[in-house]
């Protein structure tokens, strides 16, 4: 219950993290266009970009979800180094201009971010709060099958304040712990499912991309590759019902040591949520391969929208936040219980041994 109570404090604020990171941190705004003005090219944009970072490698080029007039560069020290320590830097997509490099690391929602996924563990962390993920789905299982005997007796939603303090909290408990049971094993299903995250990833990689990347894979980086907007180009015209998501740059970790992997995303809520590689081959520029996403891998991705309630937008989110301050006062209260139970427990125990003579 303890963890499960971080985790719901720290994933409130992460419901509205776009609005709060817009209150708290002033950043550069992209230039104010028409609608229909096309976008910068690509290579203007990393040029633009990666002149704040010389010396630098671009891992990924990504379009803002929030926002479709920013790019974003993540950048690292070198392209082995890992992904985790790279910085971002934001371009405008339309003029193709430098506009900041936000230090995310010192952002609130960060850290909440960090508290809620792993409590800077990395991936020992993840693991760790998805077996207390699936504890807590088998705590609200258990629920269910004591709430019915424990309330034969009584109408549902009845709040006994007349009775002692630990029968009233008892009982705001089991009311407000059976309202929220179904919305609570979603998002305990699909927090369990975020934390396998990488290992999903690994897997794909072992798995598909592996074979997507078929006789290259174990070639070396190129000295030089094609433009990126080239790459994006051929991408666009194998998949023109689907719009770019990111690009993972040769070597890096969505991809192979000589491919771009140009990441298509539908247009619908969900299908905007669903990705498919598209293999462009860095030396020449000619296309390698595609695939749909197996479905391991699409259930993870389709599991994090609806984890933080990102498919409804606001309202939605409201309604998360909602329950899930409804959630935070179910756990309190169990935790209340659990201390006020070992209480007496103790206390009877003590009644007992003062009571008992050394005969008996």
């Amino acid at each position: 219950m303890i963890f499960m109570l971080l985790l719901c404090v720290t994933g409130l604020p992460l419901l509205f993290h776009h609005e709060i990171d817009e209150l708290l941190h002033e950043s550069v705004e992209a230039a104010e266009v028409a609608p229909g003005t096309p976008k910068a090219n690509l290579d203007l944009v990393v040029k633009n970009g990666m002149a704040s970072s010389p010396g630098e490698a671009l891992h990924f080029l990504v379009w803002d979800r929030d926002d479709p007039n920013v790019i974003f560069l993540s950048v690292g020290k070198s392209i082995t180094s890992p992904p985790q320590d790279n910085h971002l830097i934001r371009v405008d997509a339309h003029t193709g201009s430098f506009l900041d490099k936000p230090d995310f690391r010192t952002k609130f929602t960060y850290i909440m971010l960090k508290l809620h996924t792993d409590m800077y563990a990395d991936l020992p962390g993840k693991l760790f709060l998805g077996l207390m993920g699936i504890l807590m789905v088998v705590a609200i299982i258990s629920g269910y099958v004591l709430y019915a005997p424990s309330m034969r007796k009584l109408d549902f939603g009845t709040v006994r304040n007349k009775r002692s303090r630990a029968i009233l909290w008892l009982d705001v408990h089991n009311l407000v712990g059976i309202v929220t049971a179904v919305w609570l094993l979603v998002v305990g299903f699909t927090g369990v499912l975020n934390t396998w995250a990488d290992l999903v990833i690994k897997f794909w990689q072992f798995d598909q991309l592996s074979e997507m990347v078929g006789p290259s894979r174990d070639k070396p980086v190129p000295q030089s590759i094609v433009p990126v907007q080239s790459a994006v180009d051929t991408a666009i015209a194998k998949l023109p019902d689907m719009i770019p998501s990111f690009v993972a740059y040769p070597g890096t970790l969505f991809t192979s040591k000589t491919h771009y992997a140009i990441f298509m995303r539908g247009n619908t809520p969900v299908t905007s949520r669903l990705l498919q590689p598209v293999l462009i081959d860095a030396a020449s520029g000619t296309f390698t391969d595609t695939r749909k996403m197996p479905w391991y891998v699409s259930t993870l991705l389709l599991s994090q929208p609806l984890h933080f309630g990102d498919y409804g937008g606001l309202p939605l989110r409201i309604i998360w936040a909602i329950l899930d301050v409804l959630t935070i006062l179910v756990l309190v209260t169990g935790i209340y219980l659990w201390v006020v139970r070992r209480r007496a427990y103790r206390r009877y125990a003590r009644r007992v041994t003062l009571n008992t003579s050394p005969a008996e």
